[in-house]
């Protein structure tokens, strides 16, 4: 069965989910959300009432969650990149970056992005002074981290930095990361320079006037 992936380009959790794809050079059909293609809504919708994507489409088997869909990739659909490690404290190991990248890097720029869409009772600039206090802390703890390390988990590109790329990207635009975390700045430049990321961000280039706090003139 071919694989379909629902989603948009510049969803931060899409581009999670097609780094993994496009690592392994996996075949898929791409249905992008939009108002162009209502059908693909439709669909998505109707398997996926909790309307949050990407979702993956394995013939019948629908997989949600994008680590879960990375994770699957692997195990269903395995590739020359191993995006978790065999041996099960270092797959933890990985398990866990992934965690931190979703939860204190993503989340923290997205309460700044929900605040600018009125989501949440504070003004944009309450919204974007406290994902800055809760990115600093991020960033100061990746930073140490990421000293001598090439990826996420040393030598060897996984799921943490499928999940480090999108999140990094965008949360570099709501709080850029300063100069005095210089490991986590070459670590951002890698992941951009990294063929399936650079590819995913090219993709959602056109879609920068969505971004509702406004997109830097860079990247």
């Amino acid at each position: 069965m071919s694989l379909a992936l629902y989603g948009h380009p510049f969803s931060s959790y899409t581009q999670k989910a097609l780094i993994a794809l496009y690592e392994n050079g996996t075949p898929f059909e791409f249905r992008c959300i939009g108002p162009d293609t209502p059908e693909h809504a439709t669909e998505w919708l109707r398997r996926w009432p909790i309307a949050r994507f990407p979702m993956l489409l394995d013939g019948e088997r629908q997989i949600v969650e994008t680590s879960l869909v990375i994770e699957y990739l692997q195990l269903a659909h395995p590739g020359p990149v191993r995006l978790l490690p065999a041996d099960p404290l270092a797959a933890l190991d990985v398990r866990f970056l992934d965690r931190y990248f979703d939860l204190y890097v993503m989340s923290a720029m997205q309460l700044a992005v929900d605040c600018a869409l009125k989501r949440y009772p504070m003004t944009i600039e309450e919204g974007r002074a406290m994902a800055a206090e809760r990115l600093e802390r991020a960033y100061a703890w990746l930073d140490g981290h990421l000293a001598g390390k090439t990826w996420a988990n040393g030598a060897d590109f996984t799921l943490a930095d499928c999940a480090a790329a999108p999140s990094l990207f965008y949360a570099d635009w709501v709080h850029q990361i300063p100069e005095t975390y210089p490991a986590l700045r070459a670590y951002r430049a890698r992941l951009l320079s990294r063929p399936s990321f650079a590819r995913a961000v090219e993709e959602a280039r056109p879609f920068r006037s969505f971004f509702p706090l406004g997109a830097p003139d860079r990247d």
